[in-house]
């Protein structure tokens, strides 16, 4: 097989956490730096000698004896890692055939390096990067680009983080079965944060980040996995959310890679797969007494993915949801999802009242789309002037190049007295 760049980093990335998982669990979280560097060198090995000699048969075995010679190597030699001689004998019962094993083992280790990133004592800020780099194999570069921070400021928190791990002696390993209950919310808002980043960039080129998506997707299927009753119907929920948004993703833009309203979408396009295992998933959720606001997020996608057409939404119905999740979770964003279906409800000035009493909010003063549903509602009730003022208001403010074209032409629209009404959300 001939090996190309993105065939590599396809491997790759879909190996790293998993051998920077079992390095560090045998050398102790105190040594994250020299795991992760010897699972790199071994990225590096394979750019430089898959294209000439190929792709190996066991391609993952292949890194992973890279990666276990590298570290035994460094142990012995460099002084900086001496310390760690007598991890060696354990070092060297790992064989390439081992990281092909996708039972417990793997399993747990990958689980273990994702509560140790996600730790209460950890800084929320660096809960997010750190999963990306050490369980997801995702670069500093890459993590910068998606969470749209500068490349130091993820790198300072990696850092900080990384050292606290080591200090406090923060565990790598998955809670006990009493304490596991108490653990699972920050790895849950995570794996929440994660995927919504992806499903909608806040800025950047793209709309979206297909490769957040299935890596929160990928994390959340593993947690399902933990033999915990209690809190798996949660967790179900949350993975049927992410599996009926994420369905949506090849239509949510067209060929130029612009904006497409839910009521533009080819629902064809929709991938019928990710909504069929969103359902299974979301019988699943069903199966415990607690409802959670992932319960209810999930049964709003659910409603969206089994419609064929948008003309026949039941509005009421959806309003109805948005009160039971705005109950559960009284937060700004659901207030302004609730006041678009209220605005389907009961028309386009009852849904502007509700934007106005929240639009003062703190988490509004930099968020683009509060002006712009405003802008969309005013083009409904026929106040075209105040719809323009609106847009030009959340022009002004963070996006990414996809909601910012959208905009500029609903607001030629309507400063083009020739041209038809602009589109409403």
């Amino acid at each position: 097989m001939t090996a190309s760049p993105a065939l590599v980093d396809h491997l790759f990335r879909h190996a790293a956490g998993q051998m920077v998982a079992r390095i560090a669990r045998i050398l102790g979280p105190g040594h994250l730096d020299l795991a992760e560097e010897v699972v790199q060198d071994a990225l590096l090995r394979a750019l430089q000698t898959w294209p000439y000699g190929g792709v190996p048969d066991n391609p993952r075995g292949w890194l992973f004896q890279v990666a276990r010679n590298r570290a035994l190597d460094l142990i012995r030699r460099e002084t900086n890692w001496r310390g760690l001689l007598d991890r060696t004998d354990l070092i060297e019962t790992l064989t390439p055939q081992g990281v092909q094993d996708h039972g417990e083992s793997v399993l747990d280790e990958e689980l273990a390096m994702m509560f140790m990133c996600c730790h209460p004592a950890l800084h929320p800020a660096a809960r997010v990067p750190l999963t990306l780099k050490l369980v997801g194999g995702f670069s500093i570069e890459e993590i910068a680009g998606a969470l749209l921070t500068r490349r130091t400021t993820i790198a300072q928190r990696l850092v900080r983080a990384k050292r606290q791990i080591r200090d406090e002696k923060i565990p790598l390993e998955i809670p006990s079965a009493d304490a596991l209950a108490e653990r699972i919310d920050p790895v849950i808002e995570v794996l929440y944060l994660l995927f919504n980043e992806g499903y909608a960039a806040h800025g950047g080129e793209n709309l979206t980040r297909a490769d957040l998506c299935a890596e929160a997707i990928r994390l959340a299927k593993l947690l399902v996995q933990l033999p915990h009753p209690a809190f798996a119907p949660r967790l179900h929920a949350l993975l049927a959310l992410m599996l009926f948004q994420a369905s949506r993703l090849p239509a949510r833009v067209n060929d130029l890679g612009d904006l497409l309203l839910l009521s533009e979408q080819d629902r064809s396009r929709w991938d019928q797969g990710l909504i069929a295992e969103g359902f299974r998933h979301f019988d699943r959720a069903l199966s415990g007494k607690e409802i959670t606001s992932f319960h209810v997020e999930a049964a709003i996608g659910a409603y969206h993915a089994a419609g064929t057409d948008r003309a026949a939404t039941d509005w009421p119905y959806l309003l109805r949801l948005y009160d039971d999740l705005l109950a559960l979770k009284p937060t700004p964003i659901v207030a302004l999802n609730r006041a678009i279906a209220l605005a389907m409800v009961e028309g386009p000035e009852a849904g502007i009242r509700a934007l106005e009493e929240i639009k003062a909010h703190e988490a509004f003063r930099d968020y683009y789309l509060l002006p712009a549903v405003l802008a969309g509602l005013e083009v409904r009730a026929g106040a075209m002037a105040v719809a323009a003022r609106h847009y030009r208001e959340a022009l002004a403010m963070p996006c990414s190049a996809p909601e910012r074209r959208f905009m500029r032409r609903e607001l030629a629209r309507l400063t083009d007295v020739k041209s038809p009404s602009a589109r409403h959300w």
